[in-house]
């Protein structure tokens, strides 16, 4: 949990974790971005949380749930092919709407836990012992430093970004910060952050180090033997030089491979090389941290925050030769293109139109699709397969005046295999109807701001809020072709009602329990303040009848409501302790104050809501008011809130008979009977 604490988030950074499941780094951004802000607003950053796995995606989803965010979006992609999602300047010029600052998705901050030997976790996970051994840290070397680099490239200008893993092997650590900023050249500079964090307790980073390999210890690149060399590359040694390579015959080694047995430990005496021929790095590695566990009882980790002073630099190319070298790498099999442009990122350079010589961004780099009539590439092809069956419209396609012979298509309609499409949803009359029935106030932005995951929308079950800084990304990335893989994406704000007293409600959607505390501040009907013992019973018995409510008042309102969906909030001051908050309750402590009035009409007991109030979902039937939550968040809701006194159903009359449909938050229907107590 130590990294973000590193990165500096603020409330308006874009955030991006590339490797970020299961999520518990991701929760801990939001936490940040969202802690500096005034209770029940939403921050003007937003946090991108990506992950390769489907099924651990699923688990970052369910993980981040709990925070219930309009301000994250979980993608799938490898994160070294991380899109870009960059709007060209063609594209504007062929008439797209674009502004300047919102043309390409950069991040003002980058969270780069990459993927490791995980031998720093050897103490919770015994099992690594058996599975561990010095090859798994040289074959993740390469993948590594292409996710920091695209990690890099994804970010801002005087943006900072944090590399980490939980491993204590140099060729994952100090190797990998060490190839980057050779890679970068002065564009990025690795900080001193000794000083923040004091209470931590850690040590400096290695500046010289060897390499293990089968049964060798390495102390340089010349080291290596030759049939080794595929495997064992120069960025893994301190100096990252592969001049001065001598054969084996020189080196005195043997061309064979050394002993190893069936679990991976050598059976031969290791090799080890003197001391004075460990090379020594010259850049200064000292200001990475490396936590180890003995210091102060935890796991091992290491942590080197980088801070970027100006786009990458590009070396002198002619335009013919990099025609020439995009062309032909084009070609090659099981590649792509972006790989390689990332990879001889300093060895390309762009022309502007007018013939002068330009030098580009590293993201520009990355995404730039080359304007060449022989090469056109797909941007949503980058990373993962699409559906063969999906529709290619392009933007000026072959034929339209407005673009030429080999300018750059754009995807407009489509979707990725295997993942529902996010859509805008604009349907007026049900947009209207959900303002109408619960009264939400005009302040609250809620045009352009919600989305679902079905095209038809007469058949859309849930409706989903998402921030400003959510939509303008999605809005890029529908321009861009939306490369951008979507898993999950905002805050699941309205549910379909199904069940026969449902489909005949003045409204057909009901405020799902996530997206209540975001919505409760500006809605003005469809909302009572109940005792803490109706309060307590409506949780207790689901379902109740008016007519047997204790305050004889409230169940008189209650039964006066429009049928459908209704918010019932708890009486101010009714509690007189919390015992905890968490999953179930989390989301309710972020209100400010705002006016209430039942049914919209004013009266002399507002509703006041503030951080410290306590709502849910109920609906009203026809003779009775039934609890829209799950029972087992009610039985969690109730030992938390009421722990504080014993239960009381002497208030409750003996027989309390009725039966109601209601919807739990998964939108399953269920039959609440209520039986003799």
């Amino acid at each position: 949990m130590v990294p973000p604490l590193f990165l500096d988030v603020r409330p308006d950074h874009f955030v991006l974790d590339m490797c970020a499941a299961p999520g518990s780094k991701t929760f801990q951004l939001l936490e940040i971005i969202y802690k500096s802000m005034g209770s029940g607003l939403l921050p003007d950053g937003m946090v991108i949380a990506n992950d390769l796995d489907v099924k651990r995606c699923n688990l970052l989803i369910h993980q981040t749930k709990r925070m219930c965010t309009a301000n994250l979006i979980v993608t799938n992609h490898e994160a070294q092919h991380f899109p870009g999602c960059r709007l060209s300047k063609k594209a504007c010029d062929m008439g797209i709407e674009c502004e300047p600052n919102s043309s390409q998705l950069l991040f003002d901050r980058v969270l780069c836990d990459v993927p490791c030997s995980g031998d720093g976790t050897l103490r919770k996970a015994p099992d690594i012992w058996r599975k561990w051994n010095a090859g798994l840290g040289n074959g993740l070397h390469s993948l590594q430093i292409q996710i920091a680099v695209r990690g890099i490239s994804l970010l801002k200008v005087g943006g900072r970004m944090v590399y980490s893993t939980c491993s204590m092997n140099p060729v994952e650590n100090e190797a990998v910060v060490a190839e980057i900023l050779r890679k970068c050249g002065g564009s990025v500079e690795l900080i001193d952050v000794s000083s923040e964090l004091p209470e931590l307790v850690r040590r400096p980073g290695l500046k010289k180090w060897k390499v293990r390999d089968k049964g060798l210890w390495l102390a340089s690149y010349k080291d290596v033997r030759k049939f080794r060399r595929n495997g064992i590359v120069p960025s893994m040694f301190p100096s990252g030089r592969s001049d001065n390579v001598i054969s084996d015959k020189d080196a005195g080694q043997d061309n064979g491979a050394s002993l190893e047995s069936e679990d991976g430990f050598d059976l031969v005496e290791d090799l080890v090389i003197n001391d004075s021929d460990i090379e020594i790095s010259d850049l200064p590695l000292e200001r990475c941290m490396r936590i180890v566990p003995h210091d102060q009882n935890s796991g091992a980790f290491f942590i080197a925050v980088l801070h970027k002073l100006s786009p990458f630099p590009v070396q002198d190319q002619k335009p013919s030769e990099m025609q020439q070298n995009v062309s032909s790498k084009n070609h090659e099999p099981e590649e792509n293109l972006t790989d390689h442009i990332v990879e001889d990122i300093d060895e390309v350079e762009l022309n502007t139109v007018d013939g002068g010589e330009e030098k580009s961004s590293e993201a520009d780099l990355v995404d730039k699709e080359t304007d060449v009539s022989a090469l056109e590439v797909d941007p949503c092809n980058t990373c993962e397969e699409q559906d063969s069956g999906e529709t290619q419209v392009a933007v000026g396609g072959e034929g339209d005046s407005l673009k030429a012979r080999g300018k750059r298509k754009l995807q407009i309609q489509g979707k990725w295999k295997g993942v529902d499409p996010v859509i805008f949803f604009k349907d007026e009359a049900i947009i209207n109807s959900i303002k109408t029935f619960y009264g939400i106030d005009e302040s609250f932005p809620l045009n352009d701001h919600l989305i679902s995951r079905n095209m038809d929308n007469n058949h859309v079950k849930r409706i989903y809020y998402v921030s400003k800084s959510v939509k303008d990304v999605l809005e890029l990335n529908f321009l861009v072709g939306q490369q951008l893989k979507i898993a999950s994406v905002g805050l699941k704000m309205f549910e379909r009602q199904t069940s026969r007293e449902g489909t005949s409600a003045p409204c057909a959607f009901r405020i799902s329990s996530e997206g209540l505390p975001v919505i409760l501040p500006y809605v003005t009907k469809q909302i009572l303040c109940a005792s803490q013992v109706d309060f307590k019973h409506l949780l207790q018995y689901k379902t109740i009848k008016f007519a047997d409510f204790v305050d004889a008042e409230f169940g008189e309102k209650a039964s006066k409501l429009m049928m459908g969906c209704c918010v019932i909030v708890l009486r101010k001051g009714t509690c007189t302790r919390i015992v905890d908050v968490t999953s179930v309750d989390a989301c309710m402590y972020r209100f400010p104050y705002y006016p209430f009035f039942a049914d919209g009409q004013a009266s002399s007991d507002p509703i006041q809501v503030d951080a410290s109030t306590i709502a849910i979902g109920c609906w009203k039937g026809r003779g009775s008011l039934s609890v829209m939550v799950t029972a087992i968040d009610c039985q969690e809701l109730l030992g938390r809130l009421f722990a504080c006194t014993e239960t009381d159903k002497s208030s409750l009359p003996k027989e309390i008979n009725g039966e109601a449909e209601v919807q739990d938050m998964d939108g399953k229907e269920e039959v609440a009977e209520i039986k003799t107590i």
